[in-house]
């Protein structure tokens, strides 16, 4: 159940039975924990929504833009920075890690290296051994070696990938500035094309389904501690 309602609930009840019975201490009680937990929620309401009226309301929503460029800063102020990127590239190459350098297997898995074999049959039919081929069939008498050789080559290249000195040389390739500030300009314009997707409703939606829970008991805190401060008011006026 909807904290903020049932927090309500409860301060109109005491509100509602206070005046009733012409008991000022719980309508007191009552009333204060009714505007507390009113004004919690009209403010937490006014995050998201315009009021008519009430200036500044829908500041979410109104600083959409601000909001893009926040997001667009941490990220690449905090995060895709030089010196992380350069931090990232030293653990993949540290030798005393486990796991040293980038696994490209599920990468090399993908590449079709048929290619490769085509090349390497004509490369053998344009050599010294290309009458001899002919003798046994020719190219065609190569083909069943294609799916061995592509196995090979694929394992091949996953071991050259995971050496420490082909880590190495690509660290070094990449911590060029050049190739640094390339790296940086395209995730820039990742980050920048996926926040210009985003809609001023979208980013209201996004955000109230991150605080949504946690707001909910401002409007809770805002009854007890207005009911207590109406418990003070109500005993201090008895005196």
């Amino acid at each position: 159940m909807n904290k903020s309602v049932v927090t309500n609930f409860l301060a109109l009840t005491l509100t509602i039975v206070g005046h009733l019975l012409n008991h000022h201490l719980i309508f007191t009680v009552g009333i204060f924990a009714l505007s507390g937990a009113i004004t919690n929620w009209l403010a937490i309401h006014m995050l998201f929504e315009k009021v008519p009226f009430l200036y500044g309301s829908g500041v979410i929503p109104a600083r959409f833009e601000d909001f893009k460029a926040g997001i667009r800063n941490l990220m690449m102020e905090q995060f895709f920075t030089e010196e992380n990127i350069d931090r990232f590239l030293s653990s993949t190459t540290d030798s005393s890690s486990k796991s040293v350098g980038l696994d490209l297997t599920p990468i090399i898995e993908k590449v079709d290296l048929s290619p490769a074999f085509d090349d390497l049959v004509q490369v053998i039919e344009q050599s010294s051994f290309g009458g001899m081929l002919a003798m046994v069939g020719g190219s065609e008498a190569l083909q069943p070696l294609r799916e061995p050789f592509i196995e090979k080559m694929k394992s091949t290249v996953g071991n050259i990938s995971q050496s420490e000195e082909f880590n190495t040389i690509l660290r070094d390739e990449l911590e060029q500035p050049n190739v640094m500030a390339e790296m940086r300009e395209k995730v820039s314009d990742i980050i920048e094309k996926r926040l210009n997707e985003l809609t001023p409703q979208l980013v209201k939606e996004i955000i109230q389904e991150m605080i949504r829970k946690h707001l909910g008991w401002l409007v809770v805190w805002g009854g007890v501690f207005g009911g207590v401060i109406g418990f003070i008011a109500a005993v201090t006026n008895n005196f």
